[in-house]
């Protein structure tokens, strides 16, 4: 198991993003701590993409504060995040995930062990020399997860993985998500799928509007919603 973690928690500070006059993150208050995955979820436009780009430290709020482990300026080395469509070198496998470990300041001579201990975590070995854009839509995220593991990271953010994937190619990206929060790395990721929320969430975060509506362990949220914006998510009716 991880030792503590020196990125958590995430405090969120009564954070605000805006472009113009447009406000995308509303004063959410939020604390991410160790443990089990937490899960973001809302309608379309909520903020949760942007949510995970400030936790990432991508981008910062223009109001409020965030810290990681306690710290305002924490560099990014132990923090990684897969986007929902993740761009490839155009190289093979093996060298997307030799440059992730480079990247990462992992010594040459140590490289060609560690990419195939992480081209094996994440069933893809086989693949190694094959063009990493030749990949299929599962393959590709998988190969992102290597490549974010290979930063060893204490916090994985991912923005909706499996958005477009098929049953069993969903059910191997969630596999390795799994098996990468039971080694003690923190997952927040944004979700719009309820299934997946059950199988994968200790805790839910429920945006609308930019704003943080509930947070609560994902039993709670999914079967005694709170809030009617909540309620009225769960129901699939339309949240504006």
């Amino acid at each position: 198991m991880r030792a503590p973690s020196s990125e958590l928690p995430v405090v969120l500070d009564r954070v605000s993003f805006k472009t113009g006059e447009t406000t995308i993150i509303d004063r959410l208050s939020l604390t991410m701590a160790p443990g089990a995955p937490t899960v973001i979820v809302g309608p379309n436009g909520s903020g949760k993409t942007t949510l995970l780009r400030i936790c990432m430290g991508l981008i910062a709020p223009t109001d409020g504060g965030i810290s990681w482990g306690g710290r305002q300026h924490a560099a990014m080395a132990h923090r990684a995040i897969v986007f929902q469509r993740p761009v490839m070198l155009r190289r093979s496998v093996a060298a997307n995930v030799a440059y992730a470990l480079a990247r990462a300041g992992v010594a040459r001579r140590a490289r060609v062990a560690h990419v195939d201990e992480l081209l094996a975590r994440v069933g893809l070995l086989d693949l190694a020399p094959r063009a990493a854009r030749r990949l299929s839509g599962g393959e590709l995220q998988r190969l992102a997860l290597a490549r974010a593991l290979a930063r060893d990271p204490e916090l994985l953010l991912l923005d909706e993985p499996t958005a477009s994937l098929d049953p069993a190619s969903t059910r191997r990206v969630e596999e390795i998500i799994l098996m990468a929060a039971k080694s003690g790395i923190k997952i927040v990721m944004a979700s719009h799928d309820l299934g997946q929320v059950r199988r994968i969430a200790g805790d839910v975060v429920f945006l609308a509007r930019g704003a943080l509506c509930e947070q609560r362990s994902a039993d709670d949220f999914l079967n005694h919603p709170t809030t009617s914006e909540a309620a009225a998510f769960l129901r699939g009716d339309l949240v504006i």
